[in-house]
């Protein structure tokens, strides 16, 4: 029997040393789950115009996007709405495409950090935590907040037997009156929440980015780091 434990504890720590060569792994694919989020997000704010003089096609915040960013009564009110509207396109855009290839990410990680703070509490904070509202009370996250006696989490899971009624009958009627093996067959409808869910995710992965970095062996940082060090 000590043998055994013995020859476990050696394999052990045999894998247990041989596991940092492998530790870019998780940050190589956070940084490819992300990217694709920010790049695409900094797409969908741009709108393309034509230079008059030179011809040459730019790439500037869509108008409606400026217009959200510095309206007090439908969008965000915040100061000069055309400059930062660009700020978070170029952030989001580029920053996304540093994530990819693993260049300057810890710096790149603070100001996606920021956006999705003011995405979460300037634009979903108003909806709660669920980015889709959850229609089974009886699996809801919220559930084990009822067990710390929350009174907001127990709203929660009366606001998600109350949304299943209302997404059981927009199912009756679509079964009623429309052709449901193609209207489903992509997928089933649900009911969008547009919480912080999402906003606080993405803030935790760019967060763990910030101190893990890039990783090794996976990024472009780790490689302009050996040569650095190698010089010195």
């Amino acid at each position: 029997m000590n043998n055994v434990l013995q020859k476990f504890t050696q394999y052990h720590q045999c894998f247990l040393n041989k596991l940092p060569s492998f530790d870019g792994i998780p940050a190589l694919f956070i940084r490819l789950y992300i990217a694709p989020i920010f790049i695409m997000a900094g797409i969908s704010k741009m709108a393309v115009f034509n230079d008059d003089i030179t011809g040459i096609a730019k790439f500037m915040a869509d108008p409606n996007i400026v217009s959200w960013f510095g309206n007090s009564e439908w969008g965000l009110g915040l100061p000069f709405p055309a400059l930062l509207a660009n700020l978070v396109i170029l952030v989001e855009f580029a920053g996304g495409w540093l994530l990819v290839v693993g260049l300057f990410t810890r710096l790149i990680s603070i100001p996606l950090m920021f956006t999705m703070i003011v995405a979460a509490t300037s634009v979903h904070s108003e909806n709660g935590w669920f980015a889709i509202t959850p229609t089974n009370s009886d699996i809801s996250p919220a559930k084990v907040l009822t067990w710390l006696g929350s009174e907001k989490a127990e709203q929660s899971l009366v606001n998600s037997e109350e949304t299943a009624v209302r997404l059981n009958k927009m199912k009756a009627l679509l079964e009623d009156n429309g052709n449901t093996d193609w209207l489903y067959e992509n997928g089933s409808i649900v009911v969008l929440n547009n919480g912080i869910e999402f906003s606080v995710t993405y803030f935790i992965l760019l967060l763990a980015l910030f101190f893990i970095g890039a990783g090794r062996y996976t990024s472009i940082d780790y490689y302009l780091l050996a040569a650095i060090k190698a010089k010195s």
